[in-house]
């Protein structure tokens, strides 16, 4: 093979993994929304019926589906412009390296600690709660918008955050690392439909983020008492403390030591 055919195939190969990558981060990010999951059905179907008329040679069915494909991208762009937007937003806020503070391993067990402690208490004083701890996608907008407090955590300073009559026990508390960046956030409720209509705004809050970021969003139930989790789009309902605590652990774990702890456990 001569240079200038390495430097060909490395080109065409360079440009499938980015296809490739862009319809991964879509497909991923779009599934959790309805809407698009429906649209992205929508244009399969028109794409199999437009080869099953060019196999068929059906004239006329074929002649409509041209003018839906030409014209068809710029109404969806227009019909969809927000969730455009939302999928442009999300990518402007990941972070391949992640921006939190990278914690150490008794770091990160003694802020689960403190937040267990809160959501204990919380719990047994039926004093409703939204926690929310940012991993990788920045909060950044959400942040600049509430009040800043930027203190080292402890469960004592999340009680009062959300103890009855506060200013802030309404809003969500945002969690950088080991510290309590805000209070007060308000985040975007969830719009799907599957979601139970017994679970109120808090929930809705911390699924609708917890469907925008990659964060952690922990909800204590004013009415049940009840502590739940949010994430990926997806709500982990009435947790145990214990439960609460392996989870956060091991969704705060560094992603090169779960690695390593596979690697160790397949040498087993």
């Amino acid at each position: 093979m001569t240079l200038d055919s390495i430097i060909i195939f490395v080109k065409k190969l360079i440009d499938i993994l980015l296809v490739w990558m862009i319809l991964y981060y879509i497909l991923k990010h779009l599934r959790k929304n309805l809407k698009m999951v429906l649209l992205f059905k929508g244009i399969l179907f028109i794409v199999a019926l437009k080869i099953l008329s060019d196999l068929l040679d059906l004239v006329t069915i074929g002649y409509l589906l041209d003018y839906v494909i030409t014209w068809g991208p710029l109404a969806l762009i227009v019909v969809f412009q927000p969730e455009i937007r939302n999928v442009l937003e999300q990518l402007g806020r990941s972070q391949l390296l992640g921006r939190h503070k990278s914690l150490t391993v008794d770091e990160r067990e003694k802020m689960v600690y403190e937040i267990a402690n809160a959501a204990d208490y919380l719990k047994n004083n039926r004093i409703g709660a939204l926690m929310v701890i940012e991993r990788d996608n920045s909060l950044l907008e959400y942040i600049e918008k509430s009040k800043k407090l930027y203190a080292d955590i402890s469960s004592d300073l999340l009680i009062s955050i959300f103890f009855p009559n506060n200013p802030l026990h309404d809003g969500g508390v945002i969690i950088q690392g080991d510290t309590i960046t805000s209070a007060g956030a308000v985040f975007p409720t969830s719009d799907n439909l599957k979601i139970s209509k017994r679970l109120g705004t808090r929930h809705r809050a911390a699924l609708g983020i917890s469907e925008a970021c990659d964060c952690i969003a922990i909800i204590v139930s004013e009415e049940t008492g009840r502590i739940s989790v949010a994430m990926g789009g997806e709500l982990h309902y009435n947790l145990t403390l214990d439960e609460l605590k392996l989870l956060i652990l091991d969704e705060l774990r560094p992603k090169n030591s779960a690695l390593l702890e596979e690697d160790e456990h397949e040498e087993e």
